[in-house]
């Protein structure tokens, strides 16, 4: 039984850790004993990311919990994630270190609006980011990761008309490489929308041998003047091999620290955001969990994530029809 109401209504355990503890050896004993797993998305920081059994973007966090040999799965990582996780292991505890990490790209796609949206534009195949919520892909037919959204929308037949949701970015992006019938929910997320396009041309003039590197989900502008555009795992694969010695990063900063590790003798720059007052792009609900939360949550196995039977199979069918299309072009 949960043993503090109060703090589980702020959506975390608010408990002090004993400062004589090392936390990281705890989490390590408590992992063993029992049978659980930490997945942490690249945007977690970096001493998150360290004390993760898996480090990966969406579609490889899918697989994941997917094929997850333990009784219990944290997610270090924001709401969206932790759902899915749930969605593909419907038998294990999923737990999230802070109900209170959302998603501003999830946030823009209102389940009864797109209920809507699809009754007024009938007989279109509904592909749906992965950054949605469970009513959302309940309501899909195939769900896409910015490492597969091309490839799938390139697998299907083409006189096939599409919907694309939530995101108007990484949609348009696809649909600049792509001849369909394709509309387009207006959704964004925050970070991504906020890279100064001024600031990194200003970067650029300033750091004339960097590759710019940016994701999808960043506006067609800022794609425009990008050397590799990709996932967060494309982007990393794509440091490991390029020849460059410097990157300008426009994506969520937490995946330099990736960067680093693979590559440390290679510079980072993060793009700026067009808030003068921090000049980063961080994502607030990522940096929400922290290792003392983990390991409040790993203690106490609290908050858990429950998704309503009345959508679960409707919400996983179209992840693993993802997966087994991503399986099927080797993705």
């Amino acid at each position: 039984m949960f043993k503090n109401k109060d703090s589980y209504k702020k959506g975390y355990i608010d408990l002090p850790v004993d400062p004589s503890l090392n936390i990281k050896d705890e989490i390590k004993r408590m992992r063993s004993e029992k049978n659980a797993i930490i997945l942490a998305h690249y945007y977690q920081t970096g001493d998150i990311q360290d004390i993760a059994d898996y480090v990966g973007d969406s579609l490889a966090l899918s697989r994941a919990a997917e094929k997850a040999d333990a009784e219990i799965i944290l997610f270090a990582g924001v709401n969206f994630m932790a759902e899915t996780a749930k969605l593909l292991a419907p038998g294990k505890k999923v737990l999230i270190p802070d109900t209170n990490a959302g998603c501003s790209l999830a946030d823009s796609c209102d389940h009864v609006e797109f209920r809507k949206f699809l009754d007024d534009n009938p007989g279109r195949t509904v592909i749906t980011y992965v950054n949605s919520s469970s009513e959302i892909k309940a309501m899909s037919d195939i769900i896409c990761t910015s490492t597969n959204a091309f490839k799938i929308v390139e697998s299907l037949p083409a006189e096939e008309k599409l919907i694309f949701a939530p995101d108007r970015n990484l949609g348009n992006y696809i649909a600049r490489m792509v001849n369909r019938d394709m509309l387009i929910w207006d959704g964004a997320c925050h970070v991504h929308e906020e890279f100064s396009l001024e600031g990194i041309i200003k970067l650029k003039k300033e750091n004339p041998d960097a590759s710019v590197i940016v994701h999808p989900e960043c506006k067609l502008p800022v794609r425009m003047v990008a050397d590799f555009i990709g996932s967060t795992g494309a982007l990393l694969s794509f440091v490991k091999k390029d020849k460059s010695m410097k990157y300008i990063v426009g994506t969520e900063p937490g995946i330099i620290h990736q960067m680093n590790k693979s590559c440390p003798e290679k510079t980072y720059i993060p793009a700026p955001s067009t808030d003068s007052s921090c000049g980063c792009s961080e994502c607030n609900f990522m940096k929400l969990i922290t290792v003392e939360k983990i390991y409040n949550t790993l203690k106490f196995e609290e908050p858990e994530v429950f998704i309503d039977e009345s959508i679960m199979e409707r919400a996983a069918m179209p992840i693993r029809r993802m997966l087994e299309i991503s399986d099927k072009l080797g993705l």
